[in-house]
């Protein structure tokens, strides 16, 4: 019942906002940033209610970690579709994330992800993840945060603690544009959606936002491997939550 209500609220969500962003649009004539966070928060709006209906109870912890009016570069590890549904509504300003080419093609929806900045890539075009890449560079450039999993897809390991290799191409984002790097840790997103799709069960999230890596204060071997370094942070910030859960493995993933 819970899939097929938040089902229902998506589809006639996407349907209602369609002349939203039709209005929001000739508001973006005037003023960009105002209709920007105007559509945002309509979103996330939505996504609350989605969390709502599925019965899902978020605990939140190092939500201040998170600077006010900077752009960052969120990341995170990756186990559901869901972990998008759950980080966004904590954002602190404009966020674009950086998804898998595919879900862009959905009716509505990729007219909407799009218009909140999320881009695309093709994870076997080397080429086109380049200009993803610089993309996101001007975003960030332009006050608008990014969010990425630079696992490239999701981890399926029972380990809780587990990830696959972190790509350092990812990190180029904040690299080339000294922004901060904030560490999301994401327990639970797995039970909720992942491990019986399509079916949504009810459950507890954690989301722990670890404290900022500002790049240029890292030392060369640290800037050379930060893909590395920084998923050490994540493993780390999830064995704390996870404790007595993780395997040996997780510490060599």
């Amino acid at each position: 019942m819970r899939s097929i209500l938040a089902v229902i609220f998506v589809f006639f969500f996407l349907v209602l906002n369609l002349p939203v962003m039709g209005v929001l649009w000739i508001v973006g004539k005037r003023n960009k940033i105002k209709a920007d966070l105007a559509e945002l928060a309509i979103v996330n709006w939505a996504f609350r209610v989605v969390i709502f209906i599925s019965g899902v109870k978020l605990v939140v912890k190092g939500l201040e970690n998170v600077p006010e009016n900077e752009a960052v570069l969120y990341v995170g590890n990756h186990r559901s579709f869901y972990d998008v549904i759950c980080t966004y509504p904590l954002v602190k300003g404009r966020t674009g994330y950086i998804a898998k080419d595919g879900i862009n093609k959905v009716p509505i929806l990729g007219m909407v992800m799009k218009r909140l900045y999320c881009l695309f890539i093709f994870r076997d075009d080397m080429k086109q993840s380049l200009k993803v890449i610089l993309t996101a560079i001007e975003y960030i450039k332009n006050g608008i945060s990014i969010a990425i999993f630079p696992e490239g897809t999701r981890c399926h390991d029972a380990d809780p603690c587990a990830m696959l290799p972190f790509k350092e191409g990812s990190f180029k984002i904040a690299t080339k544009t000294g922004c901060k790097i904030i560490p999301m840790a994401i327990t639970g997103a797995a039970d909720i959606l992942e491990n019986h799709m399509p079916w949504i069960k009810k459950g507890t999230i954690t989301i722990t936002y670890g404290a900022p890596i500002d790049p240029k204060a890292l030392d060369k071997e640290q800037q050379k491997q930060i893909g590395e370094y920084v998923q050490g942070i994540v493993r780390e910030m999830l064995k704390q939550e996870n404790t007595g859960n993780c395997s040996k493995k997780g510490d060599d993933s």
